[in-house]
């Protein structure tokens, strides 16, 4: 491991409120070795913002990492000139352009269908009844997975989300992951045929129009899957939870003095849906005086770079109207989130908008827990409407 000092975690704590111990260790150091998670983690916020572009240091190819051994060798798991070309060969299905003109409407009326069967009863759990099936049709559209249920969608996402999260070995968590995988490689050789003879712009036709390898192909439509799925949900259901325990705020954006990018942008910044990226080390060198040797594991802590102190002021606080331009939310550098067009599309333009001028009254009705370190969001969120 580095030299970096050790700090201990309790792990059940740190996935149920990481918080205070990303505090700490960014009140007293800026790079922490935590034993009981086998990797060294810069926790603040310009350190992160540095280093996650030295590339040829900390590097995102991981051979033997979780998700290349589980998913398959993605573009987020490579660097340099491989990394670009395959960016290049999928930011059709990405651009602000193709979201534009081709995604937002598609959201819109996917959405409008889940309001429609939600609005007669009256109450739902926010997460599963409409963060969970909104984030799903949305990812069917774009990745070109048209024939799979979007029940299916969030189950092969949550499936490859806990398997690239098991560093403790569990063998029933991997035995499940591969079986999602199976059903997305199953889905996927299902519509080759058709998008091969009419290609559109999702992220499985224009890959196969690109020519790359079909490995890379399957890897990178699992890869939005893993990112495209959990994550919006929990933004959709937990933003809508910060705003409807912070009233004043949600008032803002109803007289028009704030918008809902403005809360989805800060809900991103305090309650990091991704709060942590992997990293390889690739050559020897010495950071902020800690060295580090050759195939060490360090973890880029987004969630802890978003409540830097250095940076935000009350980073503690959810508050719309603050700047969030040093935000982490995306990522930085070569790897930023190519999906970030399509996340602000759904969630500030379509999926917030939306249910909140369809249940004007909407208010919460029971706990809402949250859990999650690497990824988190609300676990539940009981709402009720007249």
């Amino acid at each position: 491991m580095s030299t970096a000092p050790v700090y201990n975690i309790d792990p059940a704590a740190f996935l149920a409120d990481p918080y205070p111990d990303l505090a700490k260790m960014r009140a007293d150091g800026p790079v922490w070795q935590v034993p009981q998670l086998g990797a060294t983690l810069f926790v603040r916020r310009d350190d992160i913002f540095e280093q996650e572009k030295r590339i040829d240091v900390f590097s995102s190819y991981q051979p033997e990492g979780l998700m290349t051994v589980l998913m398959g060798e993605n573009m987020m798991r490579k660097d340099g000139p491989d990394h670009a070309a395959e960016r290049k060969a999928t930011f059709p299905a990405f651009s602000p352009r193709t979201v534009r003109d081709s995604w937002t409407a598609q959201f819109r009326a996917r959405t409008q269908e889940v309001l429609d069967r939600l609005a007669p009863k009256g109450g739902c759990d926010l997460v599963a009844d409409y963060a969970m099936p909104v984030s799903a049709e949305a990812l069917k559209a774009i990745t070109g997975l048209a024939n799979m249920d979007w029940r299916e969608m969030d189950r092969v996402s949550q499936g490859m989300i806990d398997g690239i999260a098991n560093y403790g070995g569990d063998p029933s968590v991997e035995a499940h992951c591969h079986d999602c995988t199976a059903s997305i490689d199953a889905h996927i050789d299902a519509r080759l045929e058709e998008l091969r003879d009419h290609p559109d712009t999702s992220l499985l036709s224009v890959q196969v129009e690109a020519g790359l390898p079909m490995d890379s192909v399957r890897a990178n439509v699992k890869l939005a899957i893993s990112g495209g799925q959990n994550e919006p949900r929990d933004a959709i259901a937990g933003a809508a939870w910060a705003l409807l325990t912070h009233p004043e705020q949600l008032a803002m954006i109803r007289d028009g003095s704030a918008t809902w990018r403005d809360a989805f942008e800060e809900y991103a910044r305090w309650i990091s849906p991704i709060g942590m990226s992997p990293r390889r080390v690739a050559r020897a060198d010495t950071v902020q005086k800690v060295a580090f040797e050759p195939e060490e594991r360090v973890f880029f802590m987004f969630g802890s770079g978003n409540r830097d102190e250095r940076v935000f002021d009350a980073p503690e606080v959810f508050d719309i109207t603050r700047d969030t331009g040093p935000s982490l939310a995306f990522g930085a550098g070569p790897h930023f989130c190519a999906g970030a067009a399509a996340s602000r599309a759904m969630i500030s333009e379509v999926a917030l908008p939306m249910l909140f001028d369809r249940f004007p009254d909407l208010a919460i009705d029971g706990e809402v827990p949250f859990a999650g370190w690497a990824f988190r969001g609300p676990l539940k969120m009981p709402v009720r409407w007249s």
